[in-house]
């Protein structure tokens, strides 16, 4: 796992949704979540089947976030969970060995450290930015990122408020994949900014994920 983890946008336009992160994969994203936090079930179940056959198509990893069920029903490529959401080994225990099991766990290495006794497949950290998308009443720190490199032995994932500018220092501490939403939907041209975003992995040297 390397490179611009994409999460969509709360937007009902399906087929925007679906340009935008189809131009984004043709740049190089390297995994897609399906992200709605207002999507009624039947518009989940649309934009979630529309989202996995376009990754389908360029054989890129897709996952839910949040929703079992619906990660269960279209057979995806796994589940991201929050601090809030469902456990990491309740995840594991319904999907089985070979799913994708993603974890928040904000600036708390404890909870990383939990997340991967109990299953996960990455751990996720953030936000260490302000996002106009989700309000954290904390900042993350970015020695996480470092302390949890030489820690765990699992992809770290970082994510709130990323831009391919800000990103950078938490790429170099060690950070496997960025996650972006408004960097890539709100830009003007998402396949640029994707290809911004991979050319941060690209400069890095010594990352032991690589």
């Amino acid at each position: 796992m390397r490179g611009l983890y994409l999460v969509t946008p709360n937007w009902d336009d399906t087929a925007r949704m679906l340009d935008i992160t189809a131009a984004a994969l043709d740049a190089g994203a390297a995994l897609v979540q399906y992200r709605h936090k207002d999507a009624s079930p039947e518009l989940r179940r649309e934009q979630g089947a529309a989202l996995q056959a376009l990754c389908r198509r360029y054989a890129r990893p897709f996952i839910v976030n949040d929703h079992l069920d619906l990660c269960l029903t279209l057979g995806a490529d796994g589940l991201h969970v929050g601090g809030t959401d469902m456990s990491v080994a309740a995840a594991r225990a319904a999907l089985g060995p070979d799913k994708i099991v993603g974890a928040s766990c904000y600036g708390d290495l404890a909870l990383a450290h939990a997340a991967w006794k109990a299953g996960a497949s990455y751990i996720a950290f953030g936000g260490f930015y302000p996002s106009p998308v989700k309000r954290y009443s904390f900042t993350t720190a970015p020695s996480v990122v470092a302390e949890a490199r030489t820690q765990i032995d699992l992809p770290v994932v970082v994510i709130g408020g990323m831009t391919p500018d800000n990103a950078a220092p938490l790429v170099n501490l060690g950070a496997d994949m960025v996650a972006a939403i408004t960097s890539i939907y709100g830009a003007d041209d998402p396949g640029a900014a994707t290809r911004r975003f991979d050319a941060l992995f690209a400069q890095q040297k010594g990352n032991p994920q690589a």
